[in-house]
């Protein structure tokens, strides 16, 4: 799947987040899990994300979870690496290691396996707190990634602009 979520304009949403990001002089980290680097890689196919884009995380396994996002183990034990409080740890993690203003965290089952396929958590965390949505994906394993990364730049946008 190649197509990406465009704006009224035609600018892709990676590049719209940058330019309301860059407006504010805001820089973003991410946190990926389930979509394996494709969100970063969106964020800094964008010319001069150098200006707000600071890093990111690819934490696949749960070890990787704890030791580079400081995802407590006993939150994963109680909820899995698959839940709104891992994914909202992991946005404050990548948030708090990287120094940046916001970070975007994603973790789920892009299919076929797990249960359910297509269940994603997206985490945010912001200078004003941090929150973690649920969302449910159709589709096979690549179009969970991609709607999942088109969501996660969505709900960032969102709270840019309010």
């Amino acid at each position: 799947m190649k197509s990406r979520a465009k704006s009224k304009n035609s600018d892709s949403l990676e590049k719209v987040v940058g330019d309301l990001l860059r407006a504010r002089h805001a820089s973003l980290s991410v946190a990926e899990s389930v979509t394996g680097g494709l969100l970063g890689g969106r964020i800094t196919a964008v010319p001069g994300s150098s200006d707000y884009f600071v890093g990111g995380f690819l934490t696949y396994s749960d070890k990787m979870k704890e030791q580079l996002l400081g995802v407590p183990e006993q939150l994963i034990a109680e909820h899995s690496a698959v839940s709104e409080p891992v994914a909202k740890a992991m946005a404050e993690g990548a948030r708090k290691r990287t120094g940046s203003d916001y970070a975007l965290s994603m973790t789920g089952y892009a299919g076929p396996e797990g249960d359910p396929a297509g269940l994603v958590f997206i985490g945010l965390a912001t200078p004003d707190g941090s929150e973690a949505r649920r969302v449910q994906m159709p589709g096979d394993r690549e179009r969970v990634r991609t709607f999942s990364t088109n969501t996660a730049l969505d709900i960032l946008r969102r709270k840019l602009m309010s």
